[in-house]
């Protein structure tokens, strides 16, 4: 359950909360720019309050988004563009994820290159365009590049991750298994969990959009997206290098390195540049902001600052489930699980001999064997009712030689945390071990140690 939570959650916040960033821009943008009385075409668009352009202390960016010669239509536009890219996006995820899990048509690499590669150059161009890059000298190129970059970042950002998240379910379930277990419904849980958590954390961000400063919203929105541009970039050097598309050097490799080992870096970054809203608003909405002329007004702003805070105390709640997923949750579903030790047996004429009486309680039973070429090779034994047995190497075709172990009457693969079904323990097939041939003779289970000497490859 807990894999599910942690992988939906690492996989997916980023991107939902730049995307949610994204349209809260987006939203003030359209929204000062829906203020601004007509015939004003060349007044400063500003999430504080237009200004005329070229007056003295006008902003930039965020502070100074002009609307000359960006058309009526256009200047209410950006929010819907937005929108418009965001159901894109996951429109376009979902049919990606289906071509995925029916084909082998799109090879996974290749896209990751590209759709990172996309996000990239749309992320400089957003920035470019918020903080206006050429404003004044080509204000048309530059409005037109915010309205298209800010609508096609958050579809990037969401064709990213949301193929692999909507893939995950489809991992659930091994061959011969059923849909019907205990195993299937905790890694429902998990990974429903982590999807409504981020959901939640999305829509809590988007709630408090009212009450957040646009130059504070400008700083931290370009510091998520640049933070998520250094690992985006990351991503591609490290596809190219695997290609041998790019010579490596040891600046390269210096970077690669950093990146890959502190992966997790990035986003708690981005995180963090998010977590400043909910502590601002809480503090500057604990008395009402504005003025009133009446108490049905006074009563008015107060009803609208206990809903920031009310907001911003769930998105709190959120990034905290967010945080002590990636750390206390991830640590306890990573703990280092010990195999229990090899069991006593004897050698005789070329075979592994057992005594039927030492191993038919119905738990799983671990032996070791030193191969021809001084390789320990693991088998496991479990009866699995009053006349059938598993046997089958401590290793699978999938997850190698990482083992198997016991957790309340249940047969766990120790690298993919994988209930077994006992009843195909023995049948290859999935993650279950590898079948071992054996027969009962004389109250005894006997294997043949030429057989183990024959998968001692599995163990090196």
């Amino acid at each position: 359950m807990l894999k599910y939570l942690i992988l939906t959650i690492e996989n997916s916040m980023a991107a939902a909360i730049l995307a949610a960033m994204l349209l809260i821009a987006a939203d003030a943008y359209s929204r000062v720019a829906s203020a601004r009385p007509p015939g004003h075409e060349g007044a400063d668009v500003s999430p504080q309050g237009p200004k005329e352009a070229g007056s003295k202390g006008a902003p930039s960016g965020i502070g100074g988004v002009t609307a000359a010669g960006i058309g009526t239509g256009w200047r209410h536009s950006n929010a819907r563009w937005a929108r418009g890219g965001l159901i894109g996006g996951v429109a376009a995820a979902i049919i990606i994820a289906l071509i995925m899990h029916m084909t082998i048509i799109i090879k996974r690499e290749f896209f990751i290159l590209g759709v990172q590669s996309f996000s990239l150059a749309t992320t400089i161009v957003y920035i470019a365009a918020y903080w206006g890059f050429m404003g004044k000298r080509l204000p048309k190129a530059r409005d037109a590049a915010l309205l298209v970059s800010g609508a096609l970042l958050p579809a990037a950002l969401l064709l990213h991750c949301l193929p692999t998240i909507l893939l995950y379910p489809s991992q659930f379930v091994l061959a011969g298994e059923s849909v019907f277990s205990t195993d299937f419904l905790f890694k429902s849980i998990g990974y429903l969990a982590g999807a409504m958590t981020v959901a939640a954390t999305a829509a809590a961000l988007y709630r408090v959009r009212g009450g957040i400063p646009g130059r504070l919203l400008g700083i931290l929105l370009t510091a998520a997206l640049l933070v998520n541009a250094v690992w985006q970039f990351s991503t591609i050097v490290q596809i190219l290098l695997g290609r041998r598309m790019i010579p490596m050097s040891k600046g390269v490799f210096s970077f690669v390195t950093f990146t890959s080992n502190h992966s997790h870096l990035f986003l708690y970054l981005i995180v963090g540049a998010a977590l400043v809203l909910p502590f601002l608003l809480w503090f500057r909405h604990l008395r009402p902001r504005g003025e009133w002329h009446n108490p049905a007004q006074h009563r008015k702003l107060k009803a609208a600052a206990r809903g920031i805070r009310r907001w911003s105390a769930v998105l709190l709640a959120c990034f905290a489930v967010c945080v002590l997923s990636m750390t206390v949750a991830k640590a306890y579903d990573q703990r280092e699980v010990t195999l229990s030790p090899a069991e006593p047996m004897t050698i005789a004429g070329g075979f592994i001999e057992i005594p039927v009486e030492d191993i038919g309680d119905g738990h799983l039973h671990r032996f070791a064997y030193t191969a021809s070429e001084n390789v320990e090779v693991r088998f496991i034994v479990i009866k699995k009712n009053e006349s059938s047995w598993g046997v089958g190497l401590d290793a699978c075709d999938i997850c190698g030689a990482t083992g198997y172990y016991e957790r309340d009457d249940e047969v766990i693969c120790k690298l993919c945390d994988v209930v077994m079904n006992k009843a195909t323990i023995g049948f290859k097939g999935g993650c279950n071990p590898v079948p071992l041939a054996f027969t009962i003779d004389g109250g005894k289970m006997r294997v043949a140690t030429a057989d183990l000497d024959a998968e001692q490859r599995r163990f090196k």
